[in-house]
């Protein structure tokens, strides 16, 4: 728009000066360059997609209980979540004898995105932006508030469906055939910052990021999403959904290019079972892996590095009873090729429990293989210790964490969002101790990669010892407010647990 003044002065001048210009004899002036064609894929606007699909995406609020917590510090760092200095040992905003207190609750009100995908009023959203939920509204682009009910939640993958009243609601379309290529032009519409209505552009970054789940390959895109994004559609240059918005990387809270969404055959595949089941059951064999490095191929005389490592068995679990062995290296399920350990479990868990599925496997430099037939995979916490909840030993910490459930998030007071792993406890005379951290805190990221549970963590702590480093970078939340916390590693005692 400002360029329409600018050449209006300019043929003003023009104007003014023709009879002066025309009396001086003037070179030849040089053809205009050609107008650069707009490459194929760049729309001149994403104006007519966005009318087309903004009708189907809505807001999400839900109201959650949780328990007042008081203001906290972190002894033993510089600072404090206020920026206040915190002397060794102290919190300067607990003052005098502390007197019991009843318990005292608020109200939480939380904000996301979703759509539907039915006319009859089914949608799609995030599963931390309902988790807890007492009340889910759900605000349609003509401004009708609508009460909400969970049809059913997948936390592993982070989706959750929901269901209105009603009927001949607008509704769009996951895309399972057409995939963008890195590159191509997407659209993000949501409700960012509780705003409503938003649409960014931007294009797809990468595909296949592990980031934050067990069993999706993520979509990076450089369209922004903020908070309030979550559970909202992205769109390919036809209007399709080609994923659902759930996580952004940032070190300032706001967007900064970087992006995450579920892929729309992952959410797909996902929504159908809730709809149908209420639940996801995925396929289960009992069995440890990690992935090949080249000093563990070596070990094993292998010139390979791709496939997943057995590294312990369940006890009467499919894998022990079909004789898997630990040592053994998966290359193949039901034939198709096995590149790493994240591949092999999902594969397993796209199985239905009770199928029986074949393992190619490498075995004292010989081929084999191994038939399993599937149980149902216990829940993440479950898989976390002996028990639902139990928790994990990190030796190379000095802490002892285990999953973060509803219960640890009342008690912490922390928004659907936070994702992480809570610390049961610290080691005495551990670097950990030494800088502050203590049992309650969340740990939400270490590095850069997410922790939604102590596998995770664990997988940090060993990608930066391979890299040769001796200090991760964690990322703590305390009763809702964050901080970033150095610590060194250890070495685990001879015999111990190595995670």
């Amino acid at each position: 728009m400002k360029t329409k003044p600018l050449a209006l002065g300019l043929v003003a001048g023009l104007a003014i000066g023709a009879q002066a210009l025309a009396e001086t004899p003037q070179p030849p002036r040089a053809a205009p360059p050609a107008a650069r064609a707009v490459p194929p894929g760049a729309p001149a606007s994403f104006a007519d997609i966005v009318q087309r699909v903004a009708p189907a995406v809505v807001a999400v609020e839900t109201r959650r209980r949780a328990p007042v917590q008081p203001p906290v510090a972190f002894p033993g760092l510089p600072f404090d979540f206020f920026g206040l200095p915190s002397p060794e040992g102290q919190n300067p905003f607990q003052r005098g004898p502390v007197l019991p207190q009843r318990p005292q609750e608020r109200t939480i009100e939380a904000a996301g995105s979703g759509f539907f995908i039915s006319a009859d009023g089914y949608l799609v959203t995030n599963n931390h932006v309902v988790e807890g939920a007492t009340e889910i509204t759900v605000t349609l682009p003509d401004k009708r508030e609508l009460k909400a009910t969970v049809v059913g939640r997948d936390e592993p993958t982070d989706i959750a469906v929901l269901k209105v009243e009603g009927r001949g609601f607008p509704f769009v379309n996951f895309s399972n055939a057409a995939t963008p290529r890195v590159g191509d032009w997407v659209v993000a519409v949501g409700n960012p910052f509780g705003l409503g209505g938003t649409a960014t552009a931007g294009i797809v970054s990468a595909y296949g990021r592990e980031v934050g789940s067990t069993f999706v390959d993520y979509i990076q895109i450089d369209a922004a999403i903020n908070r309030g994004n979550s559970g909202g559609p992205t769109f390919d240059a036809s209007g399709r959904v080609i994923g659902v918005n759930t996580m952004i990387y940032s070190p300032t809270g706001g967007s900064v290019g970087i992006g995450f969404a579920i892929p729309a055959y992952i959410a797909d595949d996902i929504v159908r079972r809730l709809i149908q089941d209420g639940r996801i059951e995925r396929g289960y064999i009992g069995a440890s892996i990690q992935n090949l490095n080249a000093d563990m191929a070596e070990g094993l005389n292998l010139d390979r590095r791709d496939g997943a490592l057995v590294t312990a068995l369940t006890p009467g679990a499919p894998a022990a009873r079909a004789g898997l062995e630990i040592g053994d290296v998966v290359t193949t399920v039901n034939g198709r090729s096995i590149e790493n350990a994240s591949q092999l479990t999902r594969q397993i868990a796209a199985t239905r429990p009770g199928q029986n599925v074949t393992l190619g496997v490498i075995r004292n430099g010989q081929n084999r293989t191994v038939s399993v037939r599937t149980d149902t995979r216990p829940a993440e916490q479950a898989l976390a210790g002996d028990r639902p909840g139990a928790a994990s030993p990190n030796t190379r910490l000095g802490l002892t964490v285990r999953p973060l459930d509803e219960a640890a998030r009342r008690q912490n007071g922390l928004e659907p969002e936070v994702r992480g792993v809570v610390i049961e406890s610290v080691e005495a005379g551990s670097d950990a101790q030494a800088r502050g951290l203590r049992a309650g805190d969340v740990i939400t990221r270490a590095n850069e990669r997410a922790i939604t549970a102590p596998a995770d963590l664990a997988a940090a702590v060993e990608a930066v010892r391979a890299a040769g480093r001796n200090s991760i970078l964690l990322f703590i939340n305390r009763a809702g407010r964050s901080q970033a916390v150095p610590v060194r590693l250890t070495e685990p005692a001879a015999g111990g647990p190595v995670n």
